[in-house]
């Protein structure tokens, strides 16, 4: 039992020395990319089962994405065709903080369509897309006070295949992959 117990009084040193330094913002910022690319992807997809339009805009100020599957392709929401919303996560928002821009550019959301006056991209039924660019997804932390670069992730999408690609900010560069 004093084995048991002193066991249990070690772990709880580790966990008290090892909590503060643990950063939940950097890892709801990873997760939020990995859903948010997934979700690129899916509509991507969806555009080439579906064979129509499939168009997902970006709500900087609500943090949210729309994907809107544009059954008649004329970049309108009718009634009875599919829209769908997908928050950020918490303490997740779009802007890059403190990191430098990458070839997409400063702002938030690099795509220059818009739709419903908010930048969007098309995802076309031979899996292609409307135009190059991209979305910086930061901490809410980062946003407010500027620094937390390495809390800065950005997903870009290749116009020719509408594929996105992750990068993450890491020690002075941006690098491809999680």
């Amino acid at each position: 039992m004093i084995e048991l117990m002193a066991v249990l009084v070690i772990m709880g040193i580790m966990a008290a020395i090892a909590a503060p330094r643990l950063d939940i913002s950097h890892y709801r910022v990873e997760s939020a990319m990995q859903a948010l690319g997934s979700t690129l992807l899916v509509a991507q997809r969806a555009a080439v089962v579906k064979q129509h339009d499939v168009v997902v805009s970006f709500d900087e100020a609500g943090r949210m994405v729309r994907i809107h599957e544009d059954a008649d392709n004329d970049a309108l929401i009718d009634a009875g065709e599919d829209v769908r919303f997908r928050p950020l996560d918490a303490g997740v928002a779009f802007g890059r903080g403190g990191a430098p821009a990458f070839r997409i550019g400063g702002g938030p959301v690099s795509f220059t369509r818009v739709q419903a006056g908010r930048p969007a991209v098309t995802f076309h039924r031979n899996g292609t897309a409307s135009e190059e660019g991209g979305v910086y997804l930061t901490s809410t932390r980062a946003v407010r006070s500027g620094g937390h670069a390495a809390d800065a992730k950005v997903i870009i999408v290749d116009r020719a295949t509408g594929r996105p690609t992750w990068f993450n900010y890491s020690r002075l560069t941006w690098k491809r992959g999680f």
